[in-house]
């Protein structure tokens, strides 16, 4: 039993006419007569009485015939559910982004425009750690994640939003205050203030020691961007973060407690990208399409090339 063979079972008992049924469901009426045939033959049982002038459903035909519209009715609530879904008239969006966000993408403009333009689609967002997002991103649990890259993936596609080098922040009256060209064997004896050893920037920090065979003291690990300039400010310990994001902290900053000191070449890059389950090279857009709505919007905002 097929849907085909469902809608010409129901067209026959509502037009109780083989040759009206086939003109509505517009095949021949021999056609329609095996799909009937072949129906009655699965089903075990006569669906129809037929005479000369007119065709009566049997009680089996009223039994199934109940049934089948019910089927039909569904079939066509699917498609439209499909349908409106396509064309983002519904559905759902859910996005994980970490702290460090903001001076590289204003996320409440871009869903506040979002919004806007799909007002049927729901949104989610939440932060986390960039190892716990991309993990909800491999197993579908949400859409789109916003997290720095600290490693090659293959399993994951990417789109670059923005590329940083890494700067240390400390206290404004630090030594290192306004230096260039500061090695990361001179910070082996510095406190440093870090995120978890989940987080994404972290996890570059980490490995940029240990490429240089530095070891280095964490003292202090946290997991709010807050927590870590107040730290840090205060002289309490050093950081290592965008060159951005400290530099945005330094400006809001009315007491001026923020110093910035760069690294000796080569710098240590900082990639923040859009992710989504899929082939690696980025190259097929995102199964939801409102998550491949939402990047083709941070695409024209952003200017990432396609």
């Amino acid at each position: 039993m097929d849907l085909r063979q469902l809608e010409h079972f129901v067209a026959v008992a509502e037009e109780q006419h083989f040759t009206r049924a086939a003109q509505r469901v517009h095949i021949v009426q021999s056609a329609l007569s095996t799909s009937i045939r072949a129906l009655e033959i699965e089903l075990g049982a006569q669906l129809f009485v037929r005479s000369t002038r007119s065709v009566k459903l049997t009680p089996a035909g009223e039994a199934l015939y109940e049934k089948a519209v019910a089927v039909l009715h569904g079939v066509r609530e699917a498609r439209a559910a499909v349908t409106a879904v396509q064309g983002l008239e519904r559905g759902s969006l859910s996005i994980g982004v970490v702290q460090s966000i903001g001076p590289f993408l204003n996320l409440a403009d871009l869903l506040g425009q979002f919004r806007a333009a799909h007002p049927g689609i729901e949104l989610r967002v939440h932060q986390g750690s960039t190892t716990s997002l991309m993990e909800d991103v491999r197993s579908s649990r949400i859409d789109l994640a916003i997290v720095p890259l600290f490693e090659p993936l293959h399993d994951v596609a990417t789109r670059l939003i923005a590329c940083e080098a890494l700067v240390l922040a400390c206290a404004s009256d630090h030594p290192l205050a306004g230096q260039h060209d500061v090695p990361l064997s001179r910070l082996s004896s510095e406190p440093f203030v870090d995120f978890l050893l989940d987080w994404g920037t972290r996890r570059i920090v980490d490995r940029a020691f240990a490429q240089a065979g530095v070891e280095r003291r964490t003292m202090f690990e946290v997991s709010e961007l807050q927590t870590m300039f107040d730290l840090v400010s205060r002289g309490l310990g050093v950081a290592l973060l965008p060159e951005a994001l400290v530099e945005a902290r330094a400006d809001a900053s009315s007491d001026s407690s923020m110093g910035i000191a760069e690294l000796q070449e080569p710098e240590i890059c900082w990639e923040l990208v859009i992710a989504y389950a899929g082939d690696e090279t980025g190259k097929d857009p995102p199964k939801n399409p409102a998550a491949e709505a939402f990047l083709a919007l941070v695409k024209r905002v952003t200017g990432i090339p396609d």
